[in-house]
């Protein structure tokens, strides 16, 4: 096990243990529509992947971001539980708690240690 991993597990039972922190939740793209002329002939087949994330005040550094708006939040979304790369084309579902809905990421990294994606989001 690798220490993003055993992070991720002991985040998930102190979360489970508390009922708050993190949540499930699904990562959405929209998929790779295909283009023939300059219009779509196939939407793209969307994909989506189980994850666990936390919502949290946006940082100091999201706020000076030119894109910051009131209401963004910071979501933290647990690498382990994610098999693919976070990025900003994608959306994440949280469907129960008190963060539930869909969420825009407008901007994504992951931390040095890998633990975790640290995105800023925003109410879709």
């Amino acid at each position: 096990m690798d220490i993003a991993a055993g992070f991720a597990q002991i985040l998930i039972a102190a979360s489970g243990a508390l009922g708050a922190g993190y949540w499930p939740a699904v990562a959405r793209w929209p998929g790779t529509p295909v283009m023939e002329g300059g219009s779509i002939v196939t939407p793209g087949t969307p994909l989506e992947y189980s994850c666990q994330v936390q919502v949290d005040v946006a940082t100091e550094a999201m706020q000076a971001q030119a894109s910051y708006t009131d209401g963004d939040v910071r979501l933290l979304v647990l690498a382990a539980t994610l098999d693919v790369a976070l990025d900003t084309d994608a959306r994440i579902q949280i469907p129960a708690g008190p963060h539930a809905g869909e969420w825009l990421i407008g901007s994504c990294q992951l931390d040095p240690a890998a633990i975790y994606w640290d995105c800023r989001g925003r109410r879709a």
